[in-house]
């Protein structure tokens, strides 16, 4: 086996793919900005950013902004440097995720991976400094997708997770995790992971951050700037104050402007569908695509629940969506201007507010949000701006020696191990059996129903009331004929433990419970057996513009 090889994955997402390999030219007029394995492109983006400063948050104001959060967090001299660069006009490439327990699936380390790929490569192709940004989504509340990890143990994949604290469902920024639930949490964790030279360091590493952490963001950005602060990656917070406060003259224009962005969504919606493509986002007539935290003085008592805001029919203001609360133009403008924290963006607005914050040369993002972003051409160029160029994320697989050993073993590729494991197991297993079980119990069967059948017709012709009993009879000694077979079976199995161990060590590994390891497994685990020389490996590869997938051997 090489140490690294291109895998084509199943595709999840028809549009992203479409575009990932350029093979549906319809989509341009969607994505105007072009492709990343264009250089014009960057060339271009480049040129658009330098003539259209005035748009955007001035650049000192925005570096000032992440010299404040990033500082917070450790910050080392190589994010220090790329804000400066930032504050003195150098362009971005940005991708983000939310904010999960310990970083979250690998996806995250993958996505932190591509942005800083993706900011070397247009560096390189522009000639001048690329600043790569994380935008951690801690505005978002969907706290069960990011409190949990999975841990592969000796008896499978094991759910690790910390509970949300009673109160209103809001920003994963703003929901606390006490000290004792930290300490829960990685005791847990230490359970789960097997002894190992770089184990007690990691455990020390996560104990440390833990006591500075009061939320999940906060331990997320602790952990994402001791991997990749060295690399230079600066990170914003979504749910940030100071940064709301730059964003505030947007959210006063999306809250003014609701009728042209509902019309610029719908039609692309439409066009989509015209194309033979799902929209990702679904649009929801009358949707504000604005979140509000509640004010104090909400007559619900609910301070700090995230709501999504919706268009009242007769245009007096916006309501919540049970319409159980509402709210005038005026007082949610006056909210923008003052107080623009109580404001959050959702999927189809925060790419918007991105470009507003920041000169994004291009957006690193995965199948999903290429396809939903495939819905904001019309948006973008509403409020006089152009879509940045999307770059598609990369992603990896891990294959750590042990397993590799016994793929090599079961004589098993990686394709087989992701389309047809089961089948291969199960071809193993029967070459295995010399002594041809089920075909000689399935023999026996087959003889004795054939000796006995005619006995129950002799009784039936005895008595006709016996024809009941001994197809009853029949069935019972077959069953138990059967049981026989299983109880074989299962001590030959038995006999081959260390062997099944194996597969089912290779299954959890690489396509756990079903999906690709990135969406399920997380960092720990290598970290645990590795130190962090996996993590250097997957920046040493080589950009792909494609955002293909690469099988790693560790």
């Amino acid at each position: 086996m090489t140490s690294t090889e291109f895998y084509e994955l199943p595709v999840s997402q028809p549009l992203s793919e479409a575009y990932a390999q350029q093979s549906d030219q319809r989509l341009s007029e969607l994505f105007h900005s072009g492709h990343p394995s264009s250089e014009e492109a960057w060339r271009n983006r480049a040129q658009y950013l330098d003539r259209s400063v005035s748009k955007r948050t001035s650049a000192s104001e925005i570096a000032g902004v992440l010299r404040a959060y990033n500082s917070r967090y450790g910050m080392t001299s190589e994010v220090a440097a790329n804000i400066d660069a930032l504050g003195e006009g150098a362009h971005v490439v940005v991708g983000g995720q939310q904010a999960g327990l310990w970083t979250g699936p690998l996806l995250v380390i993958h996505k932190a991976v591509s942005v800083l790929s993706t900011a070397k490569h247009a560096s390189s192709v522009l000639g001048r400094t690329v600043v790569p940004v994380f935008w951690i989504a801690g505005e978002d509340h969907d706290w069960d997708e990011a409190n949990h990890v999975m841990a592969v143990t000796d008896q499978g994949l094991r759910k690790l997770s910390i509970a949300r604290p009673d109160g209103p469902r809001t920003a994963v920024s703003r929901t606390p995790v006490s000290p004792e639930t930290w300490v829960a949490a990685i005791e847990e964790l230490s359970a789960s992971l097997p002894g190992s030279e770089f184990k007690e360091a990691l455990l020390d590493k996560l104990r440390s951050i833990s006591a500075s952490s009061s939320t999940l963001s906060e331990s997320f950005a602790y952990l994402i700037m001791t991997l990749f602060g060295s690399e230079g990656l600066v990170l914003m917070d979504s749910d940030d104050k100071q940064l709301r406060a730059l964003e505030a003259p947007m959210f006063c224009r999306i809250l003014s402007e609701q009728e042209p962005l509902s019309v610029a969504y719908s039609t692309a919606s439409a066009k989509l569908n015209e194309l033979g493509y799902r929209a990702q986002a679904a649009y929801t007539p009358g949707c504000a695509n604005l979140f509000l935290f509640r004010p104090e003085n909400d007559e619900f008592g609910m301070k700090d629940e995230r709501v999504l805001l919706y268009k009242r029919e007769d245009g007096s203001g916006f309501t919540d969506r049970k319409g159980e609360s509402s709210w005038s133009r005026e007082q949610l403008l006056g909210l923008a201007e003052t107080k623009p924290e109580q404001l959050s963006n959702n999927v189809l607005t925060r790419p918007i507010m991105q470009d507003y914050v920041l000169p994004v040369l291009a957006a690193v993002l995965g199948p999903g949000e290429i396809a939903y972003w495939a819905q904001l051409g019309g948006a973008f160029r509403y409020f006089g701006m152009e879509m940045p160029i999307l770059a598609p994320r990369m992603s990896f697989t891990l294959v750590e020696g042990t397993i590799a050993k016994h793929m090599l073993k079961y004589e098993l590729t990686f394709d087989d191990v992701v389309a047809r494991f089961e089948e291969k197991k199960q071809a193993w297993l029967t070459a295995q059996d010399r002594y041809d079980i089920a075909a000689k119990f399935g023999h026996a069967k087959d003889q004795f129903e054939q000796l006995y059948t005619p006995l129950v017709a002799l009784a039936a012709e005895v008595q006709a009331g016996l024809e009941k009993l001994g197809q009853t009879n029949m069935s019972k000694i077959i069953e138990q004929i059967s049981y026989l077979e299983s109880k074989t079976a299962d001590a030959f199995r038995k006999s081959h433990e260390a062997s099944l161990r194996h597969w089912e060590r290779i299954g959890l590994a690489i396509w756990p419970a079903g999906k690709p390891q990135e969406r399920a497994l997380n960092m720990t685990a290598y970290w645990n057996r590795y130190g962090l020389d996996w993590l250097k490996r997957l920046l040493e590869l080589p950009y792909d513009p494609n955002g293909g997938h690469r099988v790693l051997y560790l």
